[in-house]
């Protein structure tokens, strides 16, 4: 029985046009997709050459504030004082223009310490009293709890107020609030020295400069960076220089300075996250192939970086497992070692534990589906106790450092409904790119922005891409509903009709327009393994399933004066032209007709579902090695699969199809899905009688096998196959088969999953919803663009609903 026995039968509703795609159709439409895009693509690749990261006036201030070696009544570095001078906004506050709503708490402390440092050196009297008036006028923001306070907002912001007092300051705030803030800060310090903790202290060092003079100041050295940072921050190590006057931190300051002009970021270096972050998105939106060559080049400097170790790598949980995932999915061999830091205890121990930062957690949890080894424990742990912190409604584990990113609850919804195996390439562009906010604007110590990290010239591109691939589609599938029709198969009443369910699977995971003859070849297998499963399951005597058999041995016949069936007229008549079809197109890309061998997987599908068939009518019960040996060919997976292998790119000689290590992919992954299908098809097959593989483990068990107890058992070799699957597929050392051919096997395992993430697989809606979405229904930007804008969810009528897992 093929997979698609669980899935509920979807028809196909051909269009009025009678225009068919053709070869022509594609080429013309690639090169449209090309001249049109360009201009989009040459500007993202120049992102790949500079992270742009804006410029922070709180930070600023605090460099400002550093008194000169020769002087103690003049600034160290006049220049970022001029820059305060310079860059006050029209409303009198200072920070990021366009000042979020929920971001008064942090114009308010970027507006204080700016007038700290002007005051501090006697100068912008006017500056001063307008910034005075901002704080005046926006004071009542910090008892409001919908805003987002920046990291460390409790300390900082009374002791920056105490700091003003000292200076002569007299700040618009009333003795009551002062008196709470300052309560609430020394409460906070209370709990904080009651734990005593790691992240405890790491907190309490990356806050420096708001510690006054109870700042152990030698003891924050420890956190000292190579770079002469501390924790890449530049308003910290600013407040360490001014104490200890270390020469490194004064390095670290100059540099900064010389790369940006007279202002600083909040956080710098951030290149190594930001490009695997761009990456990360291109990848999720569905454009990352325009990019070959960036990609690559950023991915092989990565893995320098972490043979050599490099901290700002393996000192921030976010990046390490970024870092980890994308290369060790890309075929670079990472061990998973460096999660031994970041063991659930010792992750709540450190900075980015104590601040709650689910960030970090969402990127941990995606390393942690990079399993490849069977010894990988600290892989499974780490999946484990951060899936179960992003499943609590109520998880202490709240944005933080990225509080600002609207649409994280849906990205914590995604992760949990479709981890990386069940995860289709064109459902997740798609909700990606619903979900992406091209406004995106990070918070620290202060907020931040990047253009590498969230840019509209992104979205537009994977809008554009996405849409001109879907008219392709949209063609190809007009072009299968009449193949359907001129070969008879919606007159075989047994079988189901398939035609949506069958082109989806292909165009939700092969999509890039060069791959036509692939996604044609896909969908139109997988249509008459459907009617040829339901042949041999209901619709045939033993009589018409020997003569198809004989049929497509014998091949070369002319159909109409051979004595058989109708049905098998019409089966084999479909088969066979299917069949020339694909062996004329690998001519062009193989250099030879590959028919013979596509005859071949048609025969071993047809003698293994004959085989089951016999097994049934003698009422023979095979030992379960037998059942599996037999049932991973009839699972119907070959002819998908195995000729669409010559039609993605890479020239395939006979040597390599008959390598083990091909045949060896092929069965991890069709085992794996009849494992799955035999799981969730158990109680029905068992009450019709039909042979399965958790009936023969209970039956073998003699009765101390429980269905609970072989279910489990099935369900973990399973998994052992799919990461034995993938780690085969990743792996580059004496592989014979090129990567864009492996894939496709995993392409398939998504497939699998995502269908029986239920034990009926898709519901009729979910069905339509999800074909609409990918091959139906156009992204249109605008809409994108306003919803982003109003921080709203993206548009009702193109949401993707999908089956929830159990």
């Amino acid at each position: 029985m093929s997979l698609s026995r669980l899935t509920t039968p979807l028809c196909c509703t051909s269009s009025t046009s009678d225009s068919l795609m053709t070869a022509s159709i594609v080429k013309e439409k690639m090169n449209s997709t090309s001249l049109c895009l360009e201009d989009s693509k040459e500007r993202i690749r120049k992102m790949f050459n500079k992270v742009e990261l804006s410029v922070s006036s709180y930070d600023t201030a605090w460099v400002a504030m550093i008194p000169s070696p020769s002087s103690p009544h003049a600034p160290f570095f006049p220049q970022c004082l001029n820059w305060l001078l310079d860059n006050q906004l029209l409303d009198g506050s200072w920070g990021l223009p366009d000042c979020h709503p929920l971001l008064r708490n942090d114009a308010l402390l970027s507006t204080l310490a700016c007038i700290l440092a002007l005051k501090q050196w006697g100068v912008g009297e006017d500056q001063i009293n307008k910034g005075l008036q901002f704080i005046e006028s926006n004071i009542t923001s910090i008892n409001d709890e919908k805003q987002h306070p920046p990291i460390g907002f409790g300390i900082l912001f009374p002791s920056m107020i105490e700091y003003a007092q000292n200076l002569g300051i007299n700040l618009p705030i009333g003795a009551t609030s002062l008196e709470t803030m300052i309560q609430k800060r020394e409460l906070e310090l209370q709990r904080g020295s009651e734990s005593n903790s790691q992240g405890w202290r790491e907190y309490l060092a990356y806050v420096s400069e708001g510690m006054l003079e109870s700042q152990d100041w030698k003891t924050v050295m420890k956190y000292q960076r190579k770079n002469g940072s501390l924790f890449n921050s530049p308003a910290t190590t600013a407040a360490v220089f001014k104490h200890l006057k270390n020469a490194e931190c004064l390095n670290y300051l100059q540099s900064l300075l010389e790369k940006f002009g007279n202002a600083v970021p909040t956080i710098y270096p951030l290149d190594i996250y930001v490009r695997l972050y761009m990456i990360d998105s291109l990848e999720r939106l569905g454009i990352n192939h325009h990019f070959k060559e960036e990609i690559r080049s950023v991915l092989d400097e990565t893995y320098r970086y972490w043979i050599q170790g490099v901290e700002d790598i393996f000192l921030d949980p976010t990046t390490c497992a970024m870092a980890f995932r994308m290369l060790r999915l890309n075929g670079y061999d990472v061990s998973s070692d460096p999660f031994y830091q970041y063991s659930e205890d010792k992750f709540a121990d450190s900075l980015k534990g104590y601040l709650k930062d689910a960030g970090a957690v969402i990127e941990l949890y995606r390393a942690s589906q990079a399993i490849i080894h069977p010894d990988e424990s600290v892989l499974v742990r780490q999946g484990l106790w951060t899936k179960h912190l992003l499943k609590q409604e109520s998880s202490p584990y709240q944005l933080y450092a990225d509080k600002l990113r609207h649409y994280v609850d849906l990205e914590v919804n995604d992760l949990l409904n479709f981890p990386y195996h069940a995860n289709l390439e064109r459902l997740l562009n798609r909700r990606s790119m619903e979900h992406y906010n091209v406004e995106e604007t990070r918070i620290l110590k202060t907020s931040y922005r990047s253009c590498n990290l969230a840019n509209q010239e992104i979205l537009k591109l994977a809008v554009e891409d996405f849409n001109i691939c879907q008219s392709i589609q949209i063609e190809e599938l007009k072009q299968l509903s009449r193949w359907v029709v001129e070969n008879r198969l919606d007159t075989l009443k047994f079988a189901r009709q398939k035609l949506a369910y069958c082109y989806f699977s292909s165009a939700a995971t092969l999509f890039s327009p060069e791959l036509s003859d692939a996604r044609i070849s896909w969908a139109k297998n997988g249509v008459l393994t459907t009617v040829v499963d339901d042949f041999f399951d209901v619709g045939a005597s033993e009589e018409e399933q020997v003569d198809l058999i004989q049929l497509v041995e014998k091949w070369d016949v002319d159909i109409n004066t051979v004595s058989c069936s109708e049905t098998v007229k019409i089966i084999f008549s479909a088969i066979h032209n299917t069949v020339c079809e694909i062996g004329e197109k690998s001519v062009k890309r193989q250099g030879r007709n590959v028919k013979n061998n596509v005859i071949k997987i048609w025969l071993n599908l047809i003698q293994s579902m004959f085989k089951e068939s016999e097994w049934l009518r003698t009422k023979t019960l095979p030992t379960i090695d037998e059942y599996m040996q037999n049932a991973y060919i009839s699972f119907a997976l070959g002819p998908i699969v195995l000729p669409a292998l010559y039609l993605v790119g890479p020239k395939l000689s006979d040597e390599v199809i008959e390598n083990q290590e091909l045949n060896y992919l092929y069965k991890l992954m069709s085992t794996c899905g009849r494992l799955l299908n035999d799981i969730h098809s158990f109680k029905r097959e068992f009450e019709e009688g039909k042979l399965n593989a958790l009936a023969l483990r209970i039956a073998q068990g003699t009765g101390v096998i429980t269905a609970e107890d072989a279910t489990k058992e099935m369900m973990g070799i399973a998994e052992e196959k799919r990461i034995e699957l993938l780690r085969l597929i990743l792996q580059e050392k004496e592989s014979v088969v090129p990567r864009e051919c492996k894939d496709l096997f995993w392409k398939m395992i998504k497939v699998l999953h995502l269908f029986y993430m239920k034990d009926d697989g898709f519901t009729a809606h979910d069905m339509y919803s999800s074909v609409n979405a990918v091959i139906k229904d156009p992204v249109i930007l605008n809409e994108l663009l306003v919803h982003a804008q109003q921080n709203l969810s993206p548009v009702k009528a193109t949401n993707v609903v999908m089956p929830q897992s159990n």
